[in-house]
This record gives structure tokens, sequence and C-alpha cells, in this order.
């Protein structure tokens, strides 16, 4: 299957990511994320506000970007959705890219901090 993915976006470490408020401004947080058979996956925290935004309009813009969000190239529109518990597992063990096992570190760090918290992934 070609990738649907920009192919700014290709060999990048970061992507802003946009999520859209429920009146509709868009937030801009750039994430660490991985690639894998024409999708981008970000690994979120459940509680963090661009998991909340996403359950509440999948619709996202994703632009390659800085570590500090300095939008580098074209602004594309796509759509994301919440992993089940299932798919998370998977597209963790399969998505061997440096940045779900950087996030999952960190993530797990915070995990330990709040109680019932859960990380998530997004596929994009």
């Amino acid at each position: 299957m070609p990738s649907q993915v920009p192919s700014a976006i290709h060999g990048q470490n970061y992507i802003s990511l946009t999520t859209f408020r429920k009146t509709g401004a868009g937030v801009a947080t750039p994430v660490w994320f991985g690639e894998e058979g024409g999708k981008l996956y970000v690994m979120t925290r459940s509680d963090m506000g661009k998991t909340k935004r996403i359950r509440n309009n999948p619709q996202v813009r994703v632009a390659p970007c800085t570590i500090g969000g300095k939008v580098t190239g074209a602004e594309v529109a796509a759509t994301a959705r919440i992993l089940s518990v299932d798919e998370h597992a998977r597209a963790r063990k399969n998505n061997q890219s440096q940045v779900l096992d950087g996030a999952d570190s960190a993530g797990m760090v915070a995990n330990r901090y709040v109680p019932g918290n859960q990380l998530r992934v997004a596929a994009i």
C-alpha cells in the first residue's frame, strides 16, 4: 500500500499536530510520531487536551516542525482516531520507531504519578 503520509513529514522527528476545540479554535502541539503503513502514530496520555479534542473532533492538521513547534513545511488536513486497547498494543509492538519507544518511557513515568491514567495512541 502506498504511503499516504506527506513526503515533507518522512524522516522528520516532530510534527505539529493541530487539534480543534469545540469553539473551532486550533491548538497546535509539537509531538513525536511514529510512521507505519501510511499512517502516523502519536502516543499521549488519555487525560491530555489533545486526546479529549480528538475524541470531540477527529479533524486535525499536521505539518513537519521543530521540537519547539516552529512549522517547517506545508500543513495537511487529516483525520485522527484514538486506537482501541487491542490496536494500541499492536501499534506499540509493530512500530519500531524511536518515537513510540521514547514516548513510552516518558509516558510511563507520567503514569506513575497520575493514578488511573492510561497511554493512548492516535492514528492519523
